[in-house]
């Protein structure tokens, strides 16, 4: 499991079973909000996205550092030549490294490979924050923040399709195993904004106990798993019919959500509390808490080829 040790500037490399934490990796005296692990689990790929908060100001990124997970360090370094906050990265089927741009107001496309940027795909919003990829590879879906909107992207010819206006503000973005929905978190109330992809709009809202922040689908594709972070539960929505079902109590400030790929567990970033706990999905009970570091964030699961 890697996660994003925002406050130590660092990639944390965990032993998701034991809960050992095998190394820190320093990005430089940088920080990264988000990781993306490559398919063959032999490399992962930070952003730094710069000392502020989306919308903030605060240090511009400019660059995303490779890091070798068996040598357990710095191995590459992308420069993007001037400053955009790039922040999420996201494979596509067809191996191409997707980034949030920020301040470009795009997804920038890199070839892993070579560590070279390859193309540009326009969102044509500010703070295109955080992206998910249909599983069939032909759709991407950006959440922009301070606009409150999701930009439908073609990802086969590089354009924005359409602008989503969802709310006065949204974070987060998830989608659904068989791609027919995707979902944001409402920052202005304590909703999730359903959006129906056959459309391209919002399609219905769901109620939760508070302002809700990351999610994920379960491997089966029966819950969606959200994260609540004024409360510091993750609440379960069954995806039958669309609403709350249970919520679990894990730490404060819950962040991002990463299920294991054989769906028994759950593995969710906790901030504040400086922890990464696992949650049992079979029981929905607690396992175990993890010292993750300072200010844990974004996470990759990593499946070892």
């Amino acid at each position: 499991m890697l996660v994003a040790q925002k406050g130590n500037k660092a990639l944390g490399i965990f032993d998701p079973s034991s809960g050992i934490l095998l190394a820190s990796v320093p990005l430089g005296g940088n920080t990264g909000h988000e990781v993306a692990a490559s398919p063959d689990g032999k490399l992962a790929y930070v952003p730094i996205y710069g000392d502020s908060g989306v919308g903030k100001t605060g240090s511009d990124g400019a660059n995303m550092v490779v890091v070798d997970l068996a040598a357990q360090k710095v191995t590459g370094n992308l420069n993007f030549t001037h400053g955009v906050r790039p922040h999420q990265p996201v494979f596509g089927r067809d191996g191409l490294l997707y980034v949030t741009t920020e301040l470009d107001q795009s997804v920038t496309v890199i070839d892993p490979k070579t560590l070279k940027i390859v193309g540009s795909i326009p969102t044509g919003q500010p703070e295109s924050h955080m992206l998910v990829i249909s599983h069939d590879g032909h759709r991407g879906y950006t959440a922009n923040v301070g606009p409150g909107t999701v930009s439908v992207l073609d990802m086969d010819a590089r354009k924005m399709l359409k602008v989503i206006h969802v709310s006065g503000n949204t974070q987060r973005i998830s989608i659904s195993n068989d791609d027919r929905w995707v979902f944001t978190a409402d920052q202005t109330k304590p909703q999730l904004a359903v959006i129906d992809t056959r459309i391209d709009e919002v399609k219905r809202w769901i109620p939760l106990e508070g302002l809700g922040y990351g999610s994920t689908p379960t491997p089966d594709g029966r819950w969606l798993l959200v994260a609540i972070p004024s409360s510091g539960t993750v609440a379960v929505i069954d995806l039958k019919n669309m609403t709350v079902a249970r919520s679990i109590s894990v730490a404060s400030d819950p962040q991002e959500i990463v299920v294991s790929s054989d769906g028994q567990s759950a593995f969710v970033s906790c901030q504040s509390a400086g922890e990464l706990v696992a949650v049992d999905l079979v029981n929905w009970r607690l396992k175990m808490g993890i010292e993750a570091g300072i200010n844990p964030d974004g996470m990759a699961w990593v499946q070892a080829k």
